[in-house]
């Protein structure tokens, strides 16, 4: 059974409008000393996301009132929470586009309660421990126009703040702290993820993209996170 520091639950959002699927999920995290609370539609995912704190969100795409998709970009104006989609859309673009979005995760329908309560473990504990590193870094770099700070988790762009996800602040930090390493997909996959890289290189790409979208000028000409071609990405030399 999953414990926490102080026996606190961790909270999760289930936002699913099968409710047979939702039932069997809630009663099964609940067993592995979750707290669950459920939406069945779009609307009220959003209202109960904003009425409590949540440690990850279980997401379905296909729900009524607001689209899954939609929600999660209620989300991700003002959360870096953990968001898993669980959706019987299998195909690379249905997960690419869900990725790009903002979720942390995929799994595909049908699936097993066992996988579902593995990804989610593997979620909050990458996301607990990013924000304890987050916490102990006492400086700040500086490239070009773009500054980002460990103190607070921040970026900034001429003066401008800057929103990121997790991941995408570990890919740059990754870069930045590292100005003159190349490296490959299967490597920022490793130390960002925290997990052995199986091929997939959705992943990367789509979290490299979102990013260059948010710190380029022109993110089809970067200066910042640029491609080595036929090995991976390195931190630009801008000064």
């Amino acid at each position: 059974m999953q414990t926490t520091n102080n026996d606190i639950k961790q909270k999760i959002l289930l936002i699913e409008d099968d409710t047979e699927i939702s039932d069997m999920l809630k009663n099964f995290l609940m067993t592995e000393n979750f707290e669950v609370i459920t939406a069945y539609d779009g609307e009220s995912a959003c209202e109960q996301f904003y009425a409590d704190a949540y440690s990850l969100v279980l997401l379905d795409l296909m729900i009524p009132k607001k689209s899954g998709m939609e929600v999660m970009k209620v989300i991700r104006q003002n959360s870096t929470v953990p968001i898993i989609i669980l959706s019987a859309k299998d195909t690379d673009s249905d997960k690419t586009l869900g990725l790009s979005l903002g979720a942390d995760d995929y799994v595909t329908k049908p699936f097993s309660v066992t996988e579902v309560l593995a990804r989610i473990k593997a979620n909050i504990r990458r996301n607990t421990q990013y924000a304890a590193s987050v916490e102990k870094e006492e400086f700040v770099i500086t490239k070009g126009a773009l500054t980002i700070n460990f103190n607070n988790y921040s970026i900034c762009k001429n003066g401008k703040n800057i929103e990121l996800t997790a991941k995408e602040f570990e890919i740059l930090k990754l870069l930045m702290k590292n100005p003159k390493k190349v490296y490959t997909k299967e490597q920022i996959y490793a130390l960002v993820w925290n997990d052995v890289y199986v091929g997939d290189e959705n992943a990367v790409n789509v979290h490299i993209s979102r990013l260059r979208n948010k710190i380029e000028d022109n993110p089809r000409n970067p200066q910042y996170v640029v491609t080595v071609w036929g090995i991976g990405y390195k931190l630009g030399d801008v000064e």
